[in-house]
């Protein structure tokens, strides 16, 4: 993969996890345009595979940002009451990291069999494998950006 500079752009994501919204959809804009070449660099596509699967990728892609929005939203509400984290917020932010995940599975399962129709399985697992790459790299920032739940009392 060309080197694109995403660790600059995630940095700027991981950043603004507390600026304005407007701040923020330039920056997960940026990222997903930034995914998207990422995405187009290394899946090789033929003429006969290009537009199916760009019109299955950018289907998946529209659900996922709107996914990554409600989980975006959970990062928020557990920063919102890290300082006084109750019991209750700690069992509800649980509740929606845990339906966070089973919806993105549900929806990367969906999308991957969409994918094989459209794509040889191999091709298909390269693009799993480009996608899971790309969310490793964010989710690492994330995990460097959000800390710890101090008070577990």
């Amino acid at each position: 993969m060309k080197k694109i500079n995403l660790t600059l752009l995630l940095s700027c994501f991981a950043v603004s996890l507390y600026a304005q919204n407007s701040y923020l959809e330039i920056v997960r804009s940026t990222i997903k345009t930034e995914k998207k070449a990422l995405i187009a660099e290394v899946m090789q596509l033929s003429d006969a595979e290009n537009i199916p699967f760009w019109e299955v990728y950018n289907e998946y892609d529209e659900k996922l940002y709107k996914l990554n929005t409600d989980y975006f939203n959970v990062v928020m509400d557990f920063a919102d009451n890290f300082e006084n984290m109750s019991q209750e917020k700690a069992k509800e932010i649980i509740t929606k990291v845990n339906k966070y995940a089973l919806d993105k599975t549900k929806l990367e399962k969906t999308y991957n069999n969409k994918m094989s129709k459209v794509i040889s399985p191999k091709k298909t697992l390269r693009f799993i494998q480009a996608m899971n790459k790309i969310q490793v790299m964010i989710d690492a920032q994330l995990a460097a950006e959000i800390p710890l739940l101090e008070s577990i009392e």
